[in-house]
């Protein structure tokens, strides 16, 4: 047989390769060396991204903090409950139906909050037999209190009728909030800051402490000192957005209005720059026809950290 060069050569430099690489392995050295996977015991799954406007790819807004496979939900935007049901798909088996028993709302703003009746009664319908906790602003009470009634006959037919159900889950249980730390179970500790949004009283952002992780959440707010006061070097932060460049196109009514309860994706930058989070989530974003890398090239101009915008379903 014929002496060939070039398969000795090849022959020759796949030994080569393959020693290089056990000895790489031994030394711990390679080019891509394995990192196990460190599994977080915390998990932020945005539910909805989305604004009062009917988009059928944001629901409304709703974020749940999940720590070992429990869930806090902050706001109840609708969709919530199906955007729970599709997460648990993807996954994330903390946000069964069971499992939907706390939420935190920030304020009372309709796009927040008509998803209430729906977290109240069909994880009850579905199985749920601890009450809803809920966690809002003053009002909220009086809100939860005028749901029950509305639903009373609902309620009343499915106990008393053939369908199996419990005598405790469709109830809710409201705490009222103020400034300060709202909730604490081994799992969680919640502290809620009050927001500037527009006309309304009480408004509310929360930070989620775990034992991996601290996840603020803005809510609806102009910006806000208190709330780089409180989220300072955190984990995550998520806040909400308007394009600066697309408000020019705004009536100039709407432009007085956004501007006295919301912020700008310029004002978003200066903020991340003094809280330094390790990531930035941009969620509840008014785009006006801008697009998801439209926001992140208007705040890249001033902050250079790690910050993604947000889409319904996505897990951090």
């Amino acid at each position: 047989m014929k002496f060939n060069p070039f398969r000795s050569a090849c022959t020759h430099g796949a030994v080569l390769l393959v020693l290089a690489c056990v000895c790489a392995a031994a030394r711990g050295d390679g080019r891509k060396p394995h990192k196990p996977a460190v599994k977080l015991r915390t998990q932020l799954v945005l539910l909805g991204t989305g604004t009062p406007n009917a988009d059928p790819n944001h629901s409304g807004p709703a974020v749940a903090v999940v720590v070992d496979d429990v869930p806090y939900l902050v706001d109840s935007g609708p969709g919530i409950v199906r955007r729970a049901a599709a997460a648990e798909e993807k996954g994330v088996t903390g946000l069964a139906m069971p499992n939907l028993s706390r939420v935190f709302i920030t304020h009372l703003h309709s796009d927040h909050t008509v998803g209430l009746p729906d977290l109240i009664f069909t994880p009850w319908v579905l199985g749920r037999t601890e009450p809803l906790h809920v966690y809002g602003p003053p009002g909220v009470r009086s809100m939860v209190d005028h749901l029950e009634k509305a639903y009373q006959e609902d309620v009343r037919v499915r106990l008393d009728g053939l369908e199996p159900a419990n005598t405790t889950g469709y109830k809710a249980e409201v705490t009222e909030i103020a400034p300060g730390e709202v909730y604490k179970d081994e799992r969680v500790r919640v502290t809620a800051f009050a927001e500037l949004h527009g006309a309304w009283k009480y408004a509310f952002g929360f930070r989620f402490d775990t034992p991996d992780r601290s996840i603020v959440i803005s809510g609806d707010t102009t910006p806000n000192p208190k709330l780089i006061e409180v989220a300072k070097g955190c984990n995550v932060l998520v806040h909400e957005v308007y394009s600066a460049t697309q408000l020019a196109r705004r009536d100039p009514v709407w432009r007085r209005y956004h501007k006295s309860a919301h912020t700008s994706t310029y004002e978003l930058a200066a903020i991340a720059n003094q809280v330094q989070p390790k990531l930035l989530v941009l969620y509840h974003q008014l785009y006006w026809g801008a697009t998801d890398a439209d926001l992140l090239r208007e705040i890249g101009k001033a902050y250079h950290g790690r910050v993604v915008s947000g889409k319904d379903l996505d897990v951090y």
